[in-house]
């Protein structure tokens, strides 16, 4: 057993994308969702969730599943199902795709009223991980 795993259960939300994986946790009551880190989406992906998954114990995965407005699949949604697929291959671990609709727009709005400084505002990789918590307090809201 490793020493260094944090054993409470805790869920794991992922907002993919071609560039950058944003990453974010609840905390251990489930209650409210904690924006982590983000990586990029290169050939170090698959071990940096490697990491990941060996430093936690998540009880649930979720995925943002990017839809239009309307509801329908957009031009995204291909490579999440196969990043989503490719994840529980892998891993050995059943995903949940979740609704990301504005997901961007809300973790923009929250940082604006949370960062101070227009510089850290710009920085593509916090808004990736508060997308990622945009999506989980939404799951734990509905669940």
């Amino acid at each position: 057993m490793d020493l260094l795993k944090d054993n409470i259960e805790r869920i794991l939300s992922i907002d993919y994308g071609i560039k950058r994986v944003g990453i974010a946790i609840s905390d251990p009551l489930k209650m409210f969702s904690i924006p982590l880190t983000t990586f990029q989406n290169d050939n170090k992906l698959w071990n940096n969730l490697n990491d990941l998954l060996g430093k936690y114990n998540f009880t649930n995965i979720i995925i943002g599943y990017p839809l239009s407005d309307d509801g329908s699949k957009s031009e995204f949604t291909d490579l999440v199902e196969k990043f989503a697929d490719d994840f529980e291959k892998k891993f050995k671990k059943k995903v949940e795709l979740v609704d990301e609709r504005y997901s961007s727009k809300i973790a923009w709005e929250h940082i604006v009223e949370g960062v101070a400084s227009k510089k850290k505002r710009r920085n593509k990789a916090l808004i990736d991980m508060n997308a990622a918590a945009v999506i989980l307090e939404d799951y734990l809201r509905n669940h």
